[in-house]
Formats: C-alpha cells, structure tokens, sequence
C-alpha cells in the first residue's frame, strides 16, 4: 500500500497546524535551515541541496517518509519540521520520527502541538501502531518534547546513528497508538 501525501494542511491546532513540503516551500526551508544551522548542531547536521530536496519530495511521494512542515498560524512561519521516517505498513505498522525546530520559537510550545498534530495525523490517518524516536542522551530539550507526548524509554542503542562524521549513542523512546489515544491533550478532547 502506497501513502500519498494530502494536500495541505494535514491538521491544525490552536498556534500552527501541519503540512506536507512541497516544492514551492523549497526556498523557505532552506531559509529555515541557514537561520537554524547553530541552534541545531550538534544534534542535527543539514546540508541544502536542491537535489536532497528534490529527493525528500520523491521519498514522501514513494510512501517511505512523510514530511510534516509545522506552519505558526499567525505569521504563517515555519517554525519546525517533523519526518515521519521509514513508514513500514501491514503487520509491522511502524515507524521513526526525526524533529528539529526554530530557534526563535523555542520554549513557546510550537514544536509540543506540531509533534501533537504529527502523531494524531501518524496514528489516525496512516494507520500506523508504534513510532520511536531515538535521541542524543545529552538532547534534554527532544527527550522532554517526547516524554510530554507519552513517549517512554525502551532502551540504549550505542553508536547507533553517524552524525557529522561520529558514530553518536542514542536513546530508544517508543509510544503506540492505544497509549497515545490515553495521553491526549486536552487540544484534541
């Protein structure tokens, strides 16, 4: 079974809503990515190139990924990007998150409902039962946006990512779908 990204916006909330990327968004997300490029290291290591880009949109439109672009309402910003990695349908039904944010918006709770958003749209409208995200140790600021999801620790996969040229230890959290249907917002009642 294919997924095929649906026109924009995916969901919406009170301050942002979700959206797949689009080529037309091409130039606003590398903006986004040169503003961020500080404020993400070490964590994440970008490297625009029209032709990554070109091939993220292909990955989204194969069913592999699915891109989520967080969209601040008010000043239609983007203001964060949550991907929805290796999608894997039928009985496995899984799959891995990858997140960063803005600087700008840190701390003011865009990238806690856009990962809301992303994870109802991830559960509901995919079908999906298990998502893990797996983290830096040392990234409190992303092991307390999961763990404020409901996500739990499962484990410790050392070396398990190559990030900026290191091999890079991670921590393994987890939710599934029934537990995330308990943690609900109060956004979604």
């Amino acid at each position: 079974m294919r997924i095929i990204p649906p026109r924009p916006p995916i969901r919406i909330g009170e301050k942002c809503y979700i959206e797949a990327p689009t080529r037309q968004k091409m130039a606003v997300y590398r903006d986004f990515l040169a503003r961020n490029d500080a404020y993400h290291k070490p964590w994440v290591f970008h490297s625009f190139k029209k032709e990554l880009y070109e091939h993220y949109l292909k990955r989204i439109k194969r069913g592999v990924l699915q891109g989520c672009f967080i969209i601040d309402k008010q000043h239609q910003n983007l203001v964060g990007v949550i991907n929805i990695n290796n999608i894997l349908l039928g009985s496995a039904s899984r799959a891995s998150l990858g997140y960063y944010g803005d600087a700008a918006y840190a701390g003011k709770g865009y990238m806690s409902e856009g990962m809301s958003l992303a994870l109802k749209y991830a559960f509901e409208d995919l079908g999906l039962h298990r998502l893990e995200a797996n983290i830096q140790p040392e990234n409190i600021p992303s092991i307390r946006l999961v763990q404020k999801q409901g996500f739990r620790k499962e484990g410790f996969s050392p070396k398990y990512l190559q990030i900026g040229g290191e091999w890079r230890d991670h921590e393994r959290w987890a939710i599934l779908d029934e537990e995330f249907a308990k943690h609900k917002e109060p956004l979604f009642e």
